[in-house]
């Protein structure tokens, strides 16, 4: 008994850890997208293919690190945010933890998709650059959809139902909880194109959000951890002499 309690506080552990990943990658890509590389900024297909040309092997790596791992890191997160709330409100973490898995998914779609996009286009770029410009128009809005460019409705989504299902079971902080029905909300909303640009506050609100779900997952033990996951099993009423 005592070593199960130990192994899933260790794994509530490994799963801040990876929650304070999260908010990391977003602290890094942030500023080197939006404004090292400035890849919003390139208007045409051309101005794009000349950038990734340029910034090919840190933008290689960016992906990697901010979708590829990122999803990996997700999906960890959103099976310890189940096994914290599936004893209070087992139907919302069930849905929540399947929505984050499809979030972790089409993220790590959207980096390879991009990775390897990007090798072919450097490629092409050498010998025909019309060719690798046109391969991009191609490539690049199925990278951006899987990505969230349409708006974060599976990263609100997932947020919402995951803080709203800690607010039910208890399973959170309720003022981390309740921050996180927000961030889900703003998320949800960016799903609406003129409020597409929510998607950067939901980016900023999700690196306090996961920063501090990290240093409770993290800070979590094995008593407390087993006190949700564990039923109590009723007395059994004293016999009559």
């Amino acid at each position: 008994m005592m070593a199960r309690m130990r192994g899933e506080a260790g794994r509530q552990r490994w799963s801040g850890m990876a929650s304070w990943y999260l908010a990391l990658a977003f602290v890094a890509a942030m500023p080197y997208f939006l404004v090292l590389v400035d890849y919003p900024g390139a208007t045409t297909a051309a101005e794009k293919v000349a950038l990734i040309v340029a910034n090919y092997a840190s933008m290689y790596a960016m992906y990697v690190a901010t979708y590829m791992v990122f999803g990996i890191a997700l999906a960890v997160v959103a099976f310890a945010l189940h096994d914290r709330s599936k004893a209070g409100a087992p139907l919302l973490a069930r849905t929540a933890a399947a929505v984050g898995l499809f979030w972790a998914l089409a993220l790590v779609g959207c980096g390879m998709v991009f990775t390897y996009g990007m090798t072919t286009v450097v490629g092409l770029a050498r010998t025909d650059l019309a060719q690798a410009t046109l391969v991009w128009q191609t490539l690049e809005p199925v990278a951006l959809g899987l990505g969230g460019a349409g708006g974060e409705f599976l990263g609100g989504l997932w947020v919402l139902l995951a803080s709203w299902a800690a607010v039910r079971s208890g399973a959170l902080p309720r003022a981390l909880a309740w921050l996180g029905v927000v961030v889900g909300a703003v998320g949800l909303a960016s799903v609406v194109p003129a409020l597409h640009d929510g998607a950067y506050a939901f980016g900023l609100l999700l690196i306090v959000w996961f920063a501090w779900l990290g240093g409770v997952l993290f800070a979590s033990r094995a008593t407390t951890v087993a006190s949700r996951t564990t039923p109590v099993t009723p007395r059994a009423a004293p016999v009559a002499p």
